[in-house]
């Protein structure tokens, strides 16, 4: 499990302060997002201490429920069992906070002829119903699908709206990051994977159809806001009970101007409507 840990290092912090360390756990997708927004947020609020681990979005969740971090980073929407737990340990309700958006993407190697697939052929793949490149069109031999493991909430996201909640094949390869899942397919022409954009480099990313017979849809900004690509989804922020003092601070500069900013510099898109509104 990869494991980031971001401390004030290098910023004097006053002996009147007294500083809340903010804890930032879950969502591997988000780690380097979450990442750079503790660095800013740090440099440019002295006395700020902020700790961001990754380990999946399942890890994120579970550690708010036990009440062991303040936000909980998670690339799906918290299932209403999981609220419950929270509301049952804590007393208090989940506050869920949309924070960017992100259009789950399909990784193949650069030397893969191909240039889109279907959401139909897509679980084809990976329900293990086509197991060779040639029925996708791509003379490759077997395909090689990669995963990520099943406390991930991309490997959650993927299974409901690809899978439609069916299994996955039990030849997928399970990878604890989005980034093995990019070494990974990066290494091997007959490779497949999936995952957040902001990871998408030295691999080829495929356009996506919603059918086998309609348009295929590239994972760009516009087309991630409006929904017209397939696999758009939110990135959330999730908190036990409403948040405030020094965590509210730092959400608020996270949805602020300076927050959504990052949001592109990384590689994941702004909420740039009403952060309410669905993708």
């Amino acid at each position: 499990m990869k494991r980031y840990a971001l401390l004030a290092f290098g910023l004097l912090i006053p002996s009147d302060v007294s500083a809340k360390t903010i804890t930032l756990k879950g969502s591997d997708t988000m780690v380097i997002l979450g990442q750079r927004w503790a660095e800013d947020y740090m440099k440019q609020h002295a006395g700020a201490i902020i700790q961001v681990t990754g380990g999946g979005s399942g890890t994120g969740i579970a550690a708010l429920i036990n009440g062991s971090t303040d936000i909980a980073e998670a690339s799906r929407p918290m299932k209403p069992e999981e609220k419950a737990a929270v509301r049952a340990k804590s007393g208090k309700e989940v506050a869920e906070i949309p924070v960017a958006l992100d259009g789950l993407s399909i990784y193949v190697h650069q030397a893969n002829p191909l240039e889109s697939i279907s959401m139909p052929k897509l679980k084809a793949v990976y329900t293990g119903k086509t197991t060779k490149w040639e029925e996708l069109g791509a003379p490759l031999g077997p395909v090689i699908a990669y995963g990520r493991e099943n406390n991930s909430g991309t490997y959650a996201f993927f299974k409901e709206h690809v899978l439609k909640n069916e299994d996955f094949a039990p030849e997928v390869l399970s990878m604890p990051g989005t980034a093995a899942v990019i070494n990974a397919v990066s290494k091997d022409k007959k490779a497949i994977g999936y995952g957040g954009i902001a990871y998408a480099k030295g691999i080829k990313v495929l356009k996506v159809s919603r059918e086998d017979q309609s348009p295929a849809i590239e994972a760009t900004m516009a087309n991630v806001v409006s929904g017209k690509y397939p696999l758009s989804r939110f990135l959330y922020f999730y908190t036990a009970g409403q948040p405030d003092g020094e965590v509210k601070a730092f959400i608020d500069w996270v949805l602020g101007a300076e927050g959504q900013k990052i949001c592109s510099s990384v590689g994941y898109f702004p909420l740039t409507k009403s952060k309410k509104d669905a993708p």
